[in-house]
């Protein structure tokens, strides 16, 4: 069985969808707002002025699924002791996938040849989430 991570994005879940379709051509397969739950979560559960935000979405990204949602939170999210790792077909998508991965965000391994690699780079985008770009030998 696959392991779908699943991302909790805190109110800029659409923000982060839009993102992803732009800088890696993730595909929504579906997207649920806090208003078209069939049932109500208790009083409290959910934060005042939720029911336009994400409750649930599956986008497809280099054909693996990612789960994500705004979440019932409301502080910072925290993507912590993890990355995402995607694989590249070739040196020039690694490039344009790690440039608009890094518009905004923040490079920790610039990409580049490996011992390991064609090319291999690490970054935190917009979001915080970690991401490692690789081109494998």
């Amino acid at each position: 069985m696959p392991v779908t991570p699943y991302l909790f994005f805190n109110g800029r879940c659409e923000e982060a969808i839009e993102f992803y379709k732009k800088a890696l051509g993730a595909e929504v397969g579906m997207m649920m707002r806090f208003k078209e739950a069939p049932d109500k979560p208790p009083p409290g559960v959910v934060p005042p002025g939720s029911d336009d935000k994400i409750m649930h979405a599956c986008l497809r990204i280099n054909g693996a699924e990612l789960m994500a949602s705004d979440g019932c939170e409301r502080s910072k999210p925290g993507f912590e002791g993890f990355s995402l790792s995607l694989n590249a077909r070739n040196e020039a998508e690694a490039d344009r996938m790690f440039a608009a991965l890094a518009d905004g965000g923040k490079v920790s391994m610039p990409l580049g040849k490996t011992f390991f690699a064609k090319r291999f780079g690490a970054v935190a985008d917009r979001f915080g989430v970690g991401w490692m770009v690789i081109v494998e030998a």
